[in-house]
């Protein structure tokens, strides 16, 4: 298993979980069955899961859906929820690399 992959815990049949760690403010989420979860881990996806997750007012959780890979800050297929009064609103998130 690779060291990305190592990071995660099963939490049921298509989610997995990055537990908060260090600057986390919140958990990591990975929605991904089996097959895929295969092919997860030989990038930095996961870790920017772990990224998106330390930035100011994000809520419940850094979530990746399962076509998950590297990105521009946020992992692509990466979403997050950021509260009005203390969130922010990243362009990684947005998809500023194709505009």
């Amino acid at each position: 298993m690779s060291e990305e992959k190592g990071k995660l815990e099963k939490l049921d049949e298509n989610r997995y979980i990055v537990r908060k760690t260090g600057a986390m403010r919140v958990d990591g989420i990975v929605y991904i069955d089996e097959e895929l979860l295969g092919y997860l881990g030989t990038d930095e996806s996961i870790e920017q899961v772990r990224n998106v997750a330390t930035l100011p007012g994000i809520v419940r959780a850094s979530l990746a859906v399962p076509d998950i890979h590297w990105g521009y800050g946020f992992p692509i297929g990466g979403v997050a929820a950021f509260g009005v009064d203390e969130g922010i609103i990243s362009p990684g998130g947005v998809g500023y690399d194709i505009n």
